[in-house]
């Protein structure tokens, strides 16, 4: 299932942030966080390498490639284990709170004695941490917005590209048994919402034992939840909640169209049938009077003899997709094939994992028609980018545009927002980027004012093309900012801006909502991977999933266009700045 980076990766993060909670030198827990990120971005899988390999590994250095092979030795790392002694449980359980970081939680504890997110809950409201160093009602009240996003995302759900990692394997296996006419997952991962609760896995066969046998057999089946004839529901070793039905051949349509959902798509289906006199259920479509079989076999069937074209899974959530279909009006949506090219990524010159070449090939193996390097600007001061540094990155890329399968290259910045909406060069430096990406990356808990009066400065600056994942959210780990949305939305389309679907499966920022909102302003958007490794490009996947939960076709992206109408697009800001 999952690939041992993945675990490596978890196991480093979780080391750095002990080491910051107990003080350590920031540098050191710095280290172990490039480190994690490098094993996690890495594309060969750790457990591969030997010592030598892994200290190739960017970041990665004799200490850490030590621990990495104890876990693929032992399964353990022992440092990790001893730092978890070392450091309260309650520590680590406000640490998961987002916003509130590993040096405040353990301020908590030693001030407060707060040691669990209700005993912090109960603090915040008498009011108890205004008195702290570091804290005060703002900090409360960002707390308290980070414990709801946490408990929201603790409901037992996983990120969809982890999710889709895993069906696409059972799928894989299950698809190689005896007797296997069909198979997929359905539920909310066919939906592709951003987070998945439980895994449904649809098989067409004559017999389900052999389907149920090899559920339970796999390595990573930890217990078996319940089994039957025609469902079977295992929990895997993660957690994750796996129910696997059997239907006969000639129900799969109508299957499949059940339990993809959403309940609220079905309900209105069903609706539609019994006003045509149908009875619609997992197992067909009906005659409600004689009970007779009128079509069960595919989706399209069920859809086309209730008067509708067949609804693509990612709009099945009764938000006026019915009624659209019913009009002849659902929208175009967009495909991963529509994606000419990725506009927002970034290279080892500041936080990515590998060099501008290897990224450069590994998009036009992709088949783009072109690519930008947006690199970060100097106020991110972590990156320690210059305007040397970037000009000399830029003859590089010059020298690099079209040998690659003729890939055109753009040289673009992803620029740094400032509180006060300015940004990290002057007008004059812009003018020269090919692109300029613009994002907020800190300062997330100023008042919904400031924060909206930021984003639209920004948008207003002529040189800016695309403000980056807008809302800042990293789901299940941060809220996004409280700014007035409507207002930012209605100023992009007013300056042209476009929105950027940011594809990495943390964020996918803007969300579906958001997307459906703006798109009533008329503003264009952009599907970027946000890349900071070669084997993030593909997350792209994800960021068209969202557009079209957002009801986007090809021609609401800004990166589907030709690269012509991409560059008048692009330019006309920069003429619109020098007044022509």
């Amino acid at each position: 299932m999952a690939r041992a980076n993945d675990q490596v990766e978890a196991l480093l993060q979780e080391y750095a942030e002990f080491i910051a909670i107990r003080g350590g030198e920031a540098f050191r827990a710095r280290a172990y966080e490039k480190a994690a990120r490098a094993v996690g971005g890495y594309p060969q899988d750790v457990s591969t390498l030997d010592a030598k390999g892994l200290r190739e590994i960017p970041n990665v250095g004799r200490s850490v490639a030590d621990k990495i092979q104890e876990y693929l030795r032992t399964g353990r790392m022992s440092a990790v284990d001893e730092a978890r002694t070392a450091v309260p449980e309650g520590v680590r359980e406000l640490i998961a709170i987002p916003g509130l970081g590993p040096r405040k939680a353990m301020t908590l504890y030693e001030e407060l004695g707060t040691t669990t997110v209700d005993q912090l809950v109960d603090a915040i409201h008498q009011e108890r941490l205004r008195d702290l160093k570091g804290f005060g009602e703002r900090s409360e009240a960002n707390i308290l917005r980070g414990i709801s996003a946490l408990r929201k995302a603790g409901e037992g759900r996983i990120l969809v590209s982890t999710a889709l990692d895993i069906a696409e394997q059972l799928v894989g296996e299950l698809s190689q048994i005896r007797g296997c006419v069909r198979c997929a997952y359905a539920g909310s991962l066919r939906r592709m919402r951003e987070t998945v609760g439980d895994l449904d896995i649809l098989v067409a066969a004559r017999g389900s034992a052999a389907f149920m046998d090899a559920l339970v057999a796999l390595p990573t089946t930890a217990e078996v939840i319940a089994r039957g004839a025609k469902k079977t529901s295992v929990r895997t070793s993660a957690g994750l909640q796996v129910d696997l039905r059997v239907l006969p051949p000639a129900s799969w349509g109508a299957g499949l169209q059940y339990f993809t959902g959403s309940r609220a798509h079905n309900i209105h289906t069903r609706e539609l049938a019994v006003r045509q006199g149908l009875k619609l259920s997992e197992y067909g479509l009906f005659d409600a009077e004689s009970g007779e079989s009128v079509t069960s076999e595919t989706e399209e069937a069920i859809y086309e003899r209730l008067g509708l074209p067949w609804i693509p899974p990612t709009l099945r959530e009764d938000r006026g997709e019915i009624q659209a279909g019913l009009r002849g009006e659902l929208p175009d949506l967009v495909a991963d094939k529509d994606i000419r090219g990725d506009l927002h990524t970034h290279t080892d010159l500041t936080d990515g994992l590998a060099p501008l070449e290897d990224m450069v090939a590994a998009a036009a193996a992709r088949g783009y028609a072109y690519y930008a390097v947006t690199d970060h600007a100097p106020n991110l001061s972590m990156q320690r980018m210059t305007a040397e540094k970037i000009l000399a990155q830029r003859e590089r890329v010059r020298a690099l545009d079209g040998a690659h399968r003729g890939m055109r290259l753009l040289h673009g910045t992803e620029l740094n927002i400032a509180p006060d909406g300015s940004l990290d060069w002057p007008d004059e430096f812009l003018a020269d980027f090919d692109l300029c990406v613009a994002s907020v990356h800190s300062h997330f808990d100023r008042s919904r004012q400031e924060l909206t009066r930021r984003l639209i400065r920004a948008c207003e600056n002529p040189y800016v093309a695309v403000i980056g994942h807008p809302t800042t959210r990293r789901i299940g780990r941060r809220p996004g900012i409280d700014a007035d949305f409507d207002a930012v939305f209605a100023a992009c389309a007013r300056t042209g801006t476009a929105l950027e679907i940011n594809a990495h499966p943390e964020r996918l920022d803007l969300c579906d909502e958001d997307i459906l909102r703006a798109k009533r302003y008329g503003v264009k958007f952009a599907v970027n991977s946000d890349a900071h490794a070669v084997t993030h490009l593909p997350y792209v996947r994800y960021g068209v999933a969202t557009a079209q939960r957002g009801w986007l076709t090809a021609d609401d992206i800004i990166n589907t266009w030709p690269l012509t109408r991409l560059r008048r697009f692009l330019g006309a800001r920069g003429r619109r700045a020098k007044g022509t």
